[in-house]
């Protein structure tokens, strides 16, 4: 890989999540932007580690990201007290600021300050249009949130002209005016559940998210395009990659939110919101079990799911354990949770022929459930460093998701390889 673009690259990894970090080989092994000569893509150009696919999954988890951020601030503003002028609020806020500020950093260092500097502005704009349709529809200002509705409808356009001048036609402004759309009304939705009490606001949340790897994977296919980063960021293997963080990204957001539901209802988990939450971290588990399954097979599939539920259940364990001062309880379950990552382990060394090892699984877990357990310590003890923690756990499972893909991609390379 050239300067220029391990440079770039870099930049991008690390302003989109903080926590990538490109693994550049030597010339012999890196990825390269030529192809076979046929004016097809090689194995190289299509694989889940290159930069294009490093790209497109930096952008699915941060988008993503901003979604869920966003959604459990609106959730703070309509469950406690002080409401929008809370300190729940405003560091739920605070961080989905970060990771605005993260976005607007990863546009700079493709289209240089000044862009980024416009991004960010935008993109705030349009969070507080959110905030304020929020505010009206909790307050019953039907003409307040009228008008943010407006101001969304606006800001889709005037964001699609931004994208349209920067990737140079590459995005339309017409067509992303168009795909914001589904964003907007989803999000809106969400918000209209949380404060008319109907519906599923989880559920909700869960399919706005849904929608910005879509916008994820435009944007990438025009930055790669427009730039010429090396790799393809539409390839099946870069579409692998992209999926499995945006599912691993839902988990860690969708557990944390169930949690910190069942730890205001005091443990009860029949309370009506809390089985709201657990509905959408149970259909995000179908969806990560149905995405093993379609790769190993059925059996595989609900092997995972098993699996899975078993170590949410050590979580949710852990939690009682916590809220109740139940220290012993509390030990047990994060014993189960080191069981677990070895069986974890075992279950993906099996499934990837040795691809992935178990001790290498096993390890590889270690940031994932210790992040979880500090986060749900903090949301115990009421304290707003809850949001800043979710971040740093959600990070981690974008690092899983790429290991994954790669053994998944290495293992199956007919499937994946373009």
């Amino acid at each position: 890989m050239d300067t220029k673009w391990r440079t770039l690259l870099v930049a991008m990894v690390v302003a989109i999540a903080s926590i990538f970090v490109v693994a550049c080989g030597d010339d012999e092994t890196t990825t390269s932007s030529s192809s076979d000569g046929s004016g097809t893509a090689s194995a190289a150009d299509t694989g889940s580690d290159t930069d294009a696919a490093t790209l497109r999954a930096g952008l699915t988890h941060i988008l993503t990201e901003h979604v869920d951020l966003a959604g459990i601030a609106v959730i703070q503003a309509a469950t406690v007290e002080g409401g929008l002028d809370s300190p729940e609020f405003e560091a739920a806020a605070a961080a989905l600021d970060e990771n605005s500020v993260a976005l607007g950093d990863a546009i700079g260092s493709v289209y240089g300050k000044a862009a980024g500097k416009q991004f960010l502005e935008l993109w705030r704009s349009h969070i507080g249009m959110f905030v304020n349709y929020a505010k009206g529809r909790l307050t019953g200002d039907d003409k307040l949130a009228a008008k943010a509705a407006a101001d969304l409808d606006q800001y889709r356009s005037d964001f699609g002209a931004f994208i349209e001048s920067a990737t140079e036609g590459g995005l339309s402004k017409e067509a992303v005016a168009e795909a914001l759309a589904p964003h907007v009304a989803s999000v809106a939705k969400a918000v209209d559940d949380i404060a008319a009490g109907t519906g599923n606001p989880f559920v909700d949340l869960q399919e706005a998210a849904s929608h910005m790897p879509d916008i994820a994977a435009a944007l990438s296919g025009a930055i790669a395009t427009q730039n010429e980063i090396p790799g393809d960021p539409a390839s099946p293997a870069s579409e692998l990659r992209a999926a499995l963080t945006g599912l691993l990204d839902g988990h860690v957001y969708a557990a944390t939110i169930t949690i910190a539901t069942a730890i205001n209802a005091g443990g009860d988990l029949k309370d009506p919101g809390v089985v709201a939450a657990q509905e959408a971290l149970d259909a995000n588990t179908d969806a990560l079990a149905a995405a093993i399954g379609s790769v190993y097979g059925d059996p595989a599939g609900e092997q995972f799911k098993e699996l899975w539920n078993t170590h949410i259940g050590f979580f949710v364990d852990y939690t009682l354990g916590k809220a109740t001062g139940d220290e012993k309880g509390a030990k047990a379950a994060k014993k189960d949770l080191a069981g677990y990552r070895e069986d974890f382990g075992a279950f993906l060394e099996s499934a990837t022929e040795g691809g992935l090892t178990k001790d290498a699984v096993s390890e590889a877990l270690i940031p994932h459930v210790e992040s979880l357990l500090t986060t749900i310590d903090a949301a115990v003890a009421g304290d707003t460093e809850v949001f800043a923690d979710l971040r740093t756990a959600a990070s981690h499972d974008v690092d899983l998701a790429a290991v994954l893909a790669g053994a998944i991609t290495t293992q199956f390379p007919d499937k994946f390889g373009g």
